[in-house]
């Protein structure tokens, strides 16, 4: 399938996979490698921008006040324990003092994404370059999947690279990949679970494809590692944020609807009564099973540290259980609830689940007003950025050159020409999906729904823009595929793909020069004051 045919998918499901490729020397070596030059070489360039100065700002950024001493406590204990206020000033400072101390410290999210950060302090200590490593490395990755990812989808590698390389220079993207923040860490175990379920529907299609007619309301698909593996991968992005569970959900239910499609295109005559009879079952076991072995997983460190109860080590509330018969919390959002008698149910499973009631209340609960928190109907057009460090400097200090001052600073501000152009995208897709049925915008708009839709429901909490780092892939995606539209169906006219050509070409060169732009806002790069004036567009990103 070339770029062109995006607009006219096959009759029938076919695997994506390369054809073999030719035989004979070069040739087939440069065949058996296509499919991997042009995501590396996208990758390596995402490399250079996430891993060049990351170590600057010397500083801490946003709710890097947080993660990467989480991070660290995790390293040393098992579970988060307590700062002093000059934490962060004692951090930074030469020599360094680290003044972690024993007693349990009561966080809002699940450990995982903090000991993944971890490993980047365990090679280079707790620093900035530090802290940000792992992010920087995932968000480098993350490229190199999702160019992989689009040439499986569409069936073109070119199409594959120009989604990786919509989200290389993305700013919330880079922006994300270069802070010690959790969502870009779960930005990557969402997308490594959308492609894993890919895998797994290519291979189910080669299975059913060698099966007659009669069969394929009656075969057993067997063992689908790709699938356990997207659990395992969703399941990680729970256990990072529990935003994840919506994602889960919404993926489980895709897989199925593929396994019923799969089944009705090799000639199943009930292949929604197959589906719910031989596909429902170990799904749910193969996705939620996975996921909640890793969820529950991801807390060892604080099941492990029974430590001295609540002061004298041990993650927070470990010991809450002890004494107790019950299950239930208390309480949850200020609600009391009966005490259930599952004394059977040992006490540190029964402590967990009562922190994860008081978790719930902070986090359904939290209202208190913040500067840049936004409504989730302006996410998708940038309509409010979160400035996350911003220093103004004088002119003569760390290179200023300007008589009216300059300044430094990291704005959460997804590349504008690339999030305005997904918003018609996503408009393409959904009349590709409801009209033509198209399978591939089905999934792509599958995932945006999952990541975005959900937030509508706490317009109340203080939320935020850059929670939609975790939606980037599949805007670059989106706009992808519209590209792939405006270069021309095949067997058009060599006027019509030409002038397709200019125009997906323009598109790409208009939001790569956006993203240039924006470039010093992404960095914390020192400007001067009216350079910095020159690219505020709106009010609402100041």
């Amino acid at each position: 399938m070339t770029q062109a045919a995006l607009t006219h998918p096959p009759a029938a499901p076919t695997s994506a996979a390369p054809a073999p490729a030719p035989r004979g020397g070069l040739v087939r070596w440069a065949a058996d490698r296509s499919g991997w030059l042009g995501p590396i070489a996208v990758a390596l360039f995402a490399g250079l921008l996430r891993f060049w100065n990351l170590g600057h700002p010397n500083a801490f950024v946003f709710d890097e006040t947080y993660y990467p001493k989480d991070a660290w406590s995790l390293l040393q204990q098992g579970y988060e324990g307590t700062w002093p206020d000059h934490a962060n000033a004692d951090i930074l400072s030469v020599p360094q003092s680290i003044a972690l101390g024993s007693a349990p410290e009561f966080v809002a999210h699940p450990p995982l994404g903090k000991w993944v950060m971890a490993t980047g302090e365990q090679l280079f200590g707790l620093n900035p370059f530090g802290w940000r490593f792992m992010t920087a490395l995932l968000g480098t990755l993350a490229v190199l999947m999702l160019a992989r990812i689009g040439r499986r989808l569409f069936g073109s590698t070119l199409v594959g690279c120009t989604a990786a390389l919509l989200m290389a220079v993305d700013g919330l993207q880079l922006v994300m990949s270069r802070v010690g923040l959790l969502d870009g860490i779960q930005m990557f175990f969402v997308l490594a679970s959308f492609g894993s379920l890919l895998v797994d529907r290519d291979h189910v299609r080669a299975r059913l494809a060698g099966v007659a007619d009669a069969d394929a309301d009656a075969v057993r698909l067997g063992w689908r590692p790709w699938r356990i593996a997207a659990g395992v991968f969703v399941g990680a992005a729970c256990a990072v944020k529990w935003n994840g569970a919506p994602i889960l959900a919404a993926f489980g239910i895709l897989t199925v609807l593929w396994d019923q499609s799969g089944r009705r295109g090799a000639g199943a005559r009930r292949p929604w009564r197959s589906m719910l009879r031989l596909d429902a079952v170990p799904a749910f076991l193969a996705m939620v099973g996975s996921a909640v072995v890793v969820y529950v997983g991801a807390w060892s460190g604080w099941l492990a540290t029974g430590g001295g109860g609540a002061n004298g080590g041990g993650g927070y509330d470990r010991h809450w259980a002890d004494g107790r018969a019950g299950l239930s919390p208390d309480s949850v959002l200020g609600i009391p609830l009966p005490q259930v008698p599952m004394g059977w149910v040992p006490a540190p499973l029964r402590s967990l689940w009562h922190y994860h009631a008081q978790m719930y209340d902070f986090n359904t609960g939290l209202s208190t007003p913040h500067t840049y928190q936004s409504n989730p109907f302006a996410w998708l057009v940038d309509g409010r950025p979160v400035s996350m460090y911003w220093e103004q400097i004088p002119y003569g200090q760390h290179g200023c050159t300007s008589s009216g001052g300059c300044a430094a600073q990291i704005l959460g501000l997804g590349t504008p020409f690339l999030w305005w152009a997904a918003c018609f995208a996503l408009v393409y897709l959904l009349w590709r999906w409801f009209f033509r049925r198209d399978w591939r915008s089905g999934a792509v708009l599958c995932a945006v729904a999952a990541v975005y839709l959900p937030w509508f429901r706490y317009q109340e909490r203080t939320i935020f823009s850059f929670y939609m780092v975790v939606l980037v892939p599949f805007l670059c995606l989106a706009v992808a595929q519209m590209l792939g539209a405006i270069l021309g169906p095949a067997g058009c006219s060599p006027e019509r793909r030409r002038i397709g050509a200019i125009g997906a070409g323009a598109v790409v060169l208009a939001i790569v020069g956006c993203f240039a732009f924006f470039y010093p806002l992404y960095t914390a790069e020192v400007i001067p004051m009216s350079s910095w004036q020159d690219r505020m567009w709106f009010t609402s990103w100041i």
